[in-house]
């Protein structure tokens, strides 16, 4: 599949169907990969890479590339797909000028578990069917792929393209997910407990905006963030509630839009489980008004923008949350 990919982002270039390719490229080291823009079947031959590390999702990029001249093609994962379409629900992607690649795919790999399981110096990582060889300064290694993949993909919710133009690989479906449980875990703590969890984790946080950034639903022309009058404005947090306040709010501002695709917690340098702010969202919508993948289709209206009879009540949302 890595070979197919970057063959067809040549065939599409080369054929005239598109003017550029939406892809990754090398960053500092081999498994720091990283979104680009190709605009020559040279560019392609020197730098787009596709591997077990292009866990990086395209879709953002295409609000921008929708608007330049000519056509661009994209190539989304299954979880991308959902983001891409999400977007294009919102009208933020010209569709007419995005050509879409979906890529089969078995989860990307996480190189901090690569590293955890005692692989230092690292210096290339090959994929072997359900194997991964690892070659480092000290000697080879052989790690079980399954046990080396990102956290969204350990949960996968879905192996399903959901938009595409055409697809490498054999489509897949939908499956059922143990993404909740550790939402789960959390719900059954005490209010004291989940708050000195969220603040030990949201402490650690140095404001590089990397979550906002990367967030696919996150794509105002202006963030409240970057506002000089919303009184929010600033880089590092001034306390422990500016610390809260970012991460809350950014949770709310994409709820109901929120795909789970999981790029938060992804490029979070301090490693905080961001992606669990949004995944409480998922499962309190899912269970308070039926269940609900944003990104799924491009009719069914979110829960949050919708209303209906059947809405729930606020006081099952006041007796879910324990107050009396």
């Amino acid at each position: 599949m890595q070979q197919r990919v970057k063959e067809k982002a040549l065939e599409l270039l080369r054929n005239g169907t598109v003017d550029r390719v939406i892809g990754w490229k090398t960053g500092e080291f081999f498994y720091d990969l990283t979104p680009a823009v190709f605009e020559t079947a040279e560019e392609i031959e020197k730098d787009f890479v596709f591997s077990g590390f292009s866990g990086a999702n395209l879709s953002k990029y295409a609000i921008a590339q929708s608007r330049a001249a000519g056509k661009t093609a994209i190539f989304l994962k299954p979880c991308d797909s959902y983001s891409f379409q999400q977007l294009l629900k919102e009208h933020r992607i010209l569709r007419e000028n995005i050509y879409i690649v979906g890529i089969a795919c078995e989860g990307m790999l996480d190189m901090e578990k690569i590293r955890a399981a005692g692989c230092e110096g690292v210096v290339s990582v090959k994929e072997n069917g359900e194997e991964l060889i690892v070659e480092t300064l000290y000697g080879d290694r052989t790690l079980s792929r399954k046990d080396c993949l990102l956290e969204r993909c350990a949960v996968c919710k879905s192996k399903k393209v959901v938009i595409f133009d055409e697809m490498l690989g054999e489509q897949g479906d939908e499956q059922e997910t143990a993404r909740f449980d550790r939402v789960a875990e959390l719900e059954a703590m005490t209010p004291e407990e989940r708050f000195a969890f969220w603040r030990g984790e949201l402490s650690r946080c140095i404001r590089c905006n990397a979550c906002r950034n990367v967030c696919p639903a996150c794509s105002c022309e202006k963030c409240v963030f970057d506002n000089d009058k919303s009184g929010v404005r600033n880089k590092a947090a001034a306390d422990p509630f500016e610390e809260n306040l970012f991460h809350i709010i950014r949770a709310f501002h994409v709820a109901g839009r929120c795909t789970d695709c999981g790029e938060c917690s992804r490029v979070c340098p301090q490693n905080i489980p961001l992606h669990l702010l949004n995944r409480k969202f998922i499962k309190d919508i899912n269970e308070l008004y039926g269940t609900y993948q944003a990104g799924a289709d491009m009719e069914t209206k979110s829960p949050l923008t919708d209303f209906t009879t059947d809405d729930c009540e606020p006081s099952i949302v006041h007796e879910r949350g324990g107050v009396k």
